[in-house]
């Protein structure tokens, strides 16, 4: 055979070659094509459910992520570079979201502006002195979660690891056990969150709050931080600010030295509410309310801010184990029960009821 013919036969190989190759890639071009365009369309794409959720943490890359490994998109960069250009200025709402493979990007797009279950940022008030009874009512007020739903994750500490629930009693008799240490504070919580995300925040800001002069006082007078932070809770209640306060906490720490009954009106409306509005036993109302039970109420009654906690700690050392409000709202404090009936009779502190 000559060069030539063998010349022609190879260039008549690689031409043929090439064609395969072309169609190939052709081939792969047209089902690469149209595979994009059904998943940008959500033609021909399987039925597959997923509840995607956004939380404000998340970008927007992670997003498409969430979707691409959840087989709503075949390419979590395809739906992104598609959003730039058709939503350029696209705002993602916090929430859940019912999606399927089948939607398409528009479909999926137009969701992503209506959640399932919203999750937006609220932000709720929790003022000092709230008891977890008040909290949860203002949570479910706000869309944050049930009432009731939060009141039982508070019945218990199992959920959560912080080293001060650690000295709460295992009592039956303490009705709420994070009572007292869900710090009130402005939070920025997300509508229909999870209690245990609600109350965990709470928990959180608490050991935030807790300083070295708590901690030495605790020490120094062999109490417990539970103990210390029941006492003040009362102190809470009974004071009407940080003035009254620490005079409030010496009475209330000198009757608990004399051995005597703490003996605080405030302790009998706690203790009220659990037994007539959350049905606890008749046992646990005896055990809160102060003219009954021995020493403090068996848990807090409320939740502290800062300064009646300080109040609390750096209590003056005073002889007081009387005290009372007048009808100015002004405290007035006695060492003995003559003092205290003296003290009444000079300044009013209840309206006289006429015949």
């Amino acid at each position: 055979m000559s060069k030539g013919k063998k010349k022609g036969k190879s260039t008549g190989i690689i031409v043929f070659l090439l064609i395969v190759l072309i169609a190939i890639v052709g081939v792969i071009a047209y089902f690469g094509y149209s595979a994009v365009q059904n998943d940008i369309n959500g033609n021909k794409q399987a039925d597959i459910p997923y509840t995607l959720e956004i939380k404000k943490s998340d970008f927007e890359y992670e997003i498409g992520k969430k979707l691409y490994d959840n087989k709503i998109v075949l390419f979590d960069s395809l739906w992104t570079g598609w959003m730039d250009k058709h939503y350029p200025d696209f705002k993602f709402i916090n929430g859940e979201y019912v999606l399927n493979a089948n939607m398409s990007y528009e479909e999926i797009a137009q969701k992503l502006q209506n959640p399932d279950v919203s999750h937006e940022g609220i932000k709720v008030a929790i003022p000092e002195g709230y008891n977890v009874m008040q909290i949860a009512d203002t949570l479910e007020e706000n869309g944050i979660c049930k009432a009731d739903e939060f009141l039982e994750v508070c019945k218990s500490t199992n959920d959560f690891e912080y080293g001060f629930l650690k000295e709460v009693p295992d009592n039956e008799l303490i009705a709420y056990k994070l009572e007292g240490f869900l710090f009130p504070a402005t939070y920025d919580f997300a509508k229909n969150s999870d209690p245990k995300d609600v109350a965990n925040e709470m928990l959180k800001t608490f050991e935030s709050h807790i300083t070295d002069d708590m901690t030495k006082y605790c020490e120094d007078n062999y109490m417990s931080m539970f103990e210390l932070i029941t006492l003040a809770s009362v102190v809470q209640e009974e004071a009407f600010g940080p003035s009254s306060a620490k005079n409030i906490a010496s009475v209330f720490i000198n009757r608990l030295n004399k051995g005597s009954k703490l003996q605080s009106d405030v302790t009998y409306f706690y203790a009220r509410d659990l037994r007539d509005k959350q049905g606890f036993s008749q046992e646990v109302y005896d055990a809160y309310y102060t003219y009954r039970c021995e020493g403090l109420p068996a848990g807090p009654i409320t939740n502290s801010g800062d300064d009646i906690v300080d109040a609390v700690v750096n209590h003056p050392d005073t002889d007081y184990v009387y005290f009372f409000s007048d009808l100015n709202k002004e405290f007035h404090f006695a060492s003995d029960y003559d003092e205290f009936m003296e003290l009444q009779e000079k300044f009013p502190w209840k309206e006289e009821t006429t015949k």
